[in-house]
């Protein structure tokens, strides 16, 4: 499914993964954990093709992402959904547009779109929401509406970017119900996020990472006080 082999990527002399070497199968449920600055986004950036890689492999798939040429790169990341924390929604169109805009993009059928689109929503609980626009909708409902947009066209990996950040914690539970409820549909699912409530609740795989390199990989794993960069050495002084 995704495979990093010996990746290395640095930015003058900063480092933002180095030798990164792990492997994800199909349909897991990973989350992705480190203080700030420790190359999470470079981790998840690599994959997208956001960014090349100076050393190693990184396959999605079957092929090999670092070798795809600029044709290539948009069906490559358009066989992924993505949700952020800031949702990205477009404010001039309704809640059916915005999901629609996904299936626009690939050209797909209008009859596709409007059998497919009400289907999502009904999915992520806004049905009744369509006609609305973004700004007339709750927060917690918006980032459903970017979590149906991410999901419409069936993507095999749906990478969530600290999703719940902006959402209180009873909205943000709600999201975390749903991108499970997507995960046992077959999605695999890989979430940043600092928050250690959700981590550890959810008994998840935690893969966590530090300047660069990756530093714990569990199965079942929780939230260690490290993995905000907040452990102290025996002087108590902190150490990173």
């Amino acid at each position: 499914m995704i495979e990093y082999v010996n990746v290395t990527k640095k930015y003058g002399e900063n480092i933002g993964v180095e030798d990164v070497s792990i492997k994800i199968e199909k349909g897991e449920f990973v989350f992705l954990v480190g203080p700030s600055g420790s190359g999470k986004s470079t981790f998840v950036k690599l994959l997208l093709k956001l960014l090349e890689a100076d050393n190693g492999h990184i396959y999605f798939n079957g092929y090999d992402v670092t070798k795809l040429s600029n044709r290539e790169i948009p069906n490559h990341r358009r066989s992924m959904g993505i949700v952020f924390q800031d949702f990205s929604l477009l404010p001039k169109k309704t809640v059916f547009e915005n999901v629609a805009f996904a299936m626009e993009i690939l050209r797909k059928p209008r009859r596709v779109i409007r059998r497919q689109v009400p289907q999502m929503l009904d999915l992520v609980g806004i049905s009744s929401e369509a006609k609305k626009y973004p700004t007339e909708i709750s927060i917690g409902e918006q980032q459903r509406v970017a979590v149906a947009r991410a999901i419409v066209n069936n993507p095999s990996v749906l990478i969530a970017d600290e999703p719940t950040g902006n959402l209180d914690p009873e909205t943000g539970w709600e999201i975390m119900r749903l991108l499970e409820q997507i995960n046992k549909r077959g999605t695999t699912v890989l979430m940043v996020t600092h928050s250690s409530e959700i981590v550890n609740a959810m008994n998840k795989r935690v893969i966590a990472i530090r300047d660069g390199r990756l530093v714990r990989d569990e199965n079942e794993g929780s939230y260690h006080p490290e993995d905000d960069g907040n452990t102290k050495d025996d002087k108590g002084l902190f150490t990173i």
